[in-house]
This record gives structure tokens, sequence and C-alpha cells, in this order.
């Protein structure tokens, strides 16, 4: 465990000492568990984010070949 100092304004500390005492802990395991909530986010977020970049682009039946025209795009008979 590593001990850091931090410093906040009086209303923020008596709130923070309310906040951790009616969870029954710490200031400092208070935030600490914030910080490892947050850091859990970030990373789920970067893993999810490179797995996205990763995927090869989605690729029309068109994309190589002659384009459809705007009749055959919208055509909804089949819909009725």
């Amino acid at each position: 465990m590593k001990n850091i100092t931090i410093t906040l304004d009086e209303r923020t500390a008596a709130w923070a000492r309310i906040y951790a005492a009616q969870r029954g802990k710490s200031i400092s395991r208070l935030l600490g568990e914030i910080l490892q909530e947050r850091m859990r986010e970030v990373r789920d977020y970067d893993d999810a984010m490179r797995r996205y970049l990763s995927k090869k682009p989605f690729k029309f039946q068109w994309a190589e070949g002659p384009r459809p025209t705007r009749d055959e795009l919208h055509d909804r008979a089949n819909l009725r």
C-alpha cells in the first residue's frame, strides 16, 4: 500500500467524512475504492475500443460493384 496526501476544501472534506462514515469506511479506503473502480472502467473502455478498432470494416454487397439506384434502395414492395 502506498500513502498519498490530498488537499480538500472544508466543505468537501466534511462531506467525504460523512459519506465514508455512513458506509463504515475510512476516507482513505473510500477514495481507494473509487479510484480502483474508475481505473477498471477506463481499462474496460480501452479494451472494448481496441477490440472494436481491430475489426475489419463492414463491406456492403455493392462496395466493389455497381451501386444500386435510389429506387432499388427504397423499394418496399416486399414489405407490403
